[in-house]
C-alpha cells in the first residue's frame, strides 16, 4: 500500500539543505542566546572581581603611604634635634676607641658618618614599570598610564613588588644588628662622661634620620607599585564590562533571531521571516566572537 503525503503538509515540511537549516532555527538561536547570557554574566562576575580586588590593594597602597609618611615625618623630627644640638652645643667626633671593643666597623661608620649597612639591592625594575611609575609620580593623565600598563604583563609587576618587599625586610635584617649595637653603646656610656654621651646622641640621631628615610623611600617603591596594581586590575574590570555589556547586546540580537522565527512558524511564512532569523543569529554569534577576540 502506498502512502501519499497531503499536498497541505508537503508545504510546511521544509524541501531543501537550507530549508532544513531554518527550520531548526529557533533552537539553535535558543541555544546560542543561553550561552552569550552565561558568557556575559562571566565578564561581569570577573569585572565585579577585579573591582574588588583593585579595593584591596588600594588598601594596602594606603597602608605603604602611611607607613611613607610616618618615616618621612620622623626622619625630619630626627634632623630638627640634630639642628637643636648644633645650635646649643658643640659636638665632637667619635672616637672609636673609646665605643669599647667588639664594636663592628658599620657601627663605627654609621656612629662617625651617619652611614647605613649595606643591604641587597636585587633586580632592577623593568623599564616599563619603571616609565608607569614616574608616570604616576609626575600625575600623568589616566589614559597615558593606562596605555602604559597595558605593555606590563601581570607577573612582572607581582615579581616587582615582591622584590621591593623583600629589599625592605633585607634592609631591616642588616639594620636591625647596628641599632641594637647603638643602642647598647649609648647605654654603657658612664653618666659622669657627658661629652661622649652628646656626641653619641647626636650620631644616633644623625643615623636614625638616615634609616627613617631610606625606610621611607622603600615604602613609597611599595606603595607605588601597589598603585600600578590597582590601576590595572581597574582597567581589566572595565574591559569586562564593556565585554559583558557587548555579549548581552549579542544576547538580545540571538533572542529577537527567537522571537522573529516563533512568529514565522505562526505565520508559516517562513521563506522572508525564518531567513531574517537565520541572518540575525548569524549576526549574534559573529558580533560575540569579535568582542571575544578584539575588545
Amino acid at each position: 500500500m502506498k502512502v501519499t503525503i497531503p499536498e497541505d503538509l508537503k508545504q510546511d515540511l521544509p524541501q531543501t539543505p537550507w530549508g532544513k537549516i531554518l527550520s531548526v532555527t529557533p533552537v539553535v538561536m535558543t541555544v546560542v542566546a543561553t550561552l552569550l547570557a552565561g558568557l556575559a554574566s562571566s565578564e561581569m562576575t570577573r569585572a565585579q572581581y577585579d573591582r574588588a580586588l583593585g579595593a584591596q590593594l588600594q588598601s594596602k597602597a594606603g597602608d605603604q603611604w602611611g607607613y611613607f609618611q610616618a618615616k618621612k615625618l620622623r626622619g625630619a623630627m630626627q634632623r630638627t634635634s640634630l639642628d637643636l644640638l648644633r645650635a646649643s652645643s658643640e659636638i665632637g667626633p667619635i672616637d672609636a676607641a673609646r665605643l669599647g671593643g667588639g664594636v663592628g666597623p658599620a657601627v663605627v661608620a654609621a656612629l662617625q658618618k651617619g652611614v647605613l649597612p649595606e643591604a641587597g639591592t636585587g633586580a632592577p625594575v623593568e623599564a616599563p614599570i619603571a616609565a608607569a611609575m614616574a608616570a604616576v609620580e609626575g600625575y600623568r593623565p589616566e589614559t597615558e598610564i593606562s596605555g602604559m600598563l597595558a605593555q606590563v604583563p601581570e607577573g612582572a609587576l607581582a615579581e616587582a613588588l615582591a622584590i621591593a618587599r623583600r629589599r625592605g625586610g633585607e634592609f631591616d635584617a642588616v639594620t636591625k644588628p647596628v641599632n641594637d649595637a647603638i643602642d647598647r653603646i649609648e647605654g654603657s656610656i658612664p653618666a659622669d662622661d657627658k661629652a661622649l654621651r652628646r656626641d653619641v646622641s647626636f650620631a644616633r640621631i644623625r643615623y636614625a634620620a638616615a634609616r627613617y628615610d631610606a625606610e621611607a623611600r622603600l615604602n613609597q617603591t611599595v606603595a607605588n607599585l601597589l598603585e600600578l596594581q590597582v590601576r590595572k586590575s581597574n582597567n581589566s574590570a572595565e574591559r569586562h564590562h564593556r565585554r559583558s555589556g557587548s555579549f548581552f547586546f549579542g544576547m538580545l540580537g540571538a533572542q529577537a533571531a527567537v522571537i522573529i522565527s516563533t512568529f514565522a512558524v505562526a505565520a508559516r511564512k517562513r521563506n522572508f521571516l525564518w531567513t531574517v532569523a537565520a541572518f540575525a543569529g548569524v549576526t549574534a554569534v559573529a558580533f560575540a566572537i569579535y568582542v571575544y577576540v578584539r575588545l
